[in-house]
């Protein structure tokens, strides 16, 4: 334990003493998650719809068929019940949900008028004014239908009032669903990029000859190199959350404890991944260079500025390998939905094992000569 506080000790203190390496700690994280929440766009092409039919008659399956003859709509399940569509949209396996009311047909031909109720997971304000926008002049074609067939006389009303409801950003804000993957990007950065150079600025200075030939253990070494950085990505991220609620209005509506805690967890996959680097490169250029091609591929398919959903069938499979995709969804349902460790379990022991086997992997791929 006395050698990995004095391995920590240096490190701090060479962290510390570069002048050069604190602004890009601490400033530069700041600046981009205030530039980035302001400049990001959506475009959607599919959306997953859960139906609630509680008339079931052939009124309401046409009204049905209508959505899943859409292209921009996949009907991904059929419940009986509101509570199970809502723990559906909750738990991000459903975008939207469609109830139709009992006696829907009935309505129509003797009131000529029927309630449609259409919820939208409106995290994604972009997307969900899209979704609402797509479901709304679908029902409006159902609409027009009814009207030739019912009332064909010109100047009636429409028979389905439609009243969409946004759940966990009613105000359909952008930048309320881009602010929790930003701060995910930000400690990946922070992690992957300064995890490759560490090891690496050690062999650059002809320090890690030095270190080899000391009674350190290999795992006491990648810990101390670990641990600083791994701390700082932690402060980082606070910063941003403070950031998020004073600036951005945006709190975390989930449990703040359960949001680090998974944090911890996927830092230690994240700057695993950079001393695997650095135990491969043997200058920083090199070392920047691979985290960058990374760190590229891992933000384009992690869900932060394109839905997986709509990636090709094969980028969704190679994604489950993506520890950044997990995290941004971890983050937004905590910060936005306000999940718990039920609704979250599956990612965060994806997480933990990815974690476990990379730092094993470090730690094993590190060459030490006693």
């Amino acid at each position: 334990m006395r050698k990995l506080l004095y391995i920590l000790q240096k490190e701090f203190t060479q962290v510390f003493r570069d002048k050069a390496m604190l602004p890009i700690i601490f400033i530069i994280p700041i600046v981009q998650l205030l530039v980035l929440s302001y400049t990001a766009t959506f475009e959607i092409k599919q959306v997953r719809l859960v139906v609630v039919d509680h008339d079931r008659t052939p009124e309401s399956r046409d009204l049905v068929a209508k959505f899943s003859g859409s292209s921009f709509y996949k009907i991904t399940n059929q419940v009986v019940e509101y509570a199970a569509a809502a723990e559906l949209l909750k738990k991000g396996k459903a975008d939207q949900f469609i109830i139709i009311e009992p006696k829907f047909a009935s309505h129509l031909v003797t009131d000529r008028k029927a309630n449609v109720q259409l919820i939208t997971d409106a995290i994604n304000g972009s997307a969900a004014s899209l979704m609402s926008a797509y479901a709304t002049a679908i029902i409006g074609e159902y609409n027009r239908e009814i009207v030739v067939a019912i009332t064909p006389l010109a100047g009636q009303s429409l028979p389905i009032r439609v009243e969409p409801s946004y759940w966990y950003n009613p105000e359909l804000n952008y930048i309320t669903y881009m602010v929790p993957g930003i701060l995910v990007l930000l400690v990946t950065i922070i992690g992957l990029f300064l995890g490759s150079m560490n090891l690496v600025k050690e062999k650059e200075i002809g320090t890690i000859e030095q270190i080899n030939v000391t009674p350190i253990k290999k795992y006491q070494f990648i810990a101390g190199k670990l641990i600083p950085f791994w701390v700082i990505a932690n402060i980082d991220l606070a910063i941003g959350l403070l950031l998020a609620y004073f600036v951005f209005k945006i709190p975390v509506i989930g449990s703040v404890w359960l949001l680090f805690g998974v944090a911890s967890i996927y830092l230690v996959a994240i700057l695993s991944i950079g001393l695997v680097i650095s135990t491969l490169t043997n200058t920083m250029q090199q070392a920047m260079f691979i985290s960058w091609f990374f760190l590229v591929v891992f933000i384009l398919m992690s869900g932060l500025f394109t839905p997986i959903e709509s990636m090709p069938h094969w980028a969704q499979i190679i994604d489950y390998a993506n520890p950044v995709a997990y995290f941004i969804k971890i983050n937004r349902m905590i910060m936005l939905k306000g999940s718990g460790w039920p609704d979250i379990q599956n990612e965060v022991v994806i997480l933990a094992g990815y974690a476990a086997l990379l730092f094993t992997f470090s730690i094993w791929r590190y060459r030490k000569t006693v």
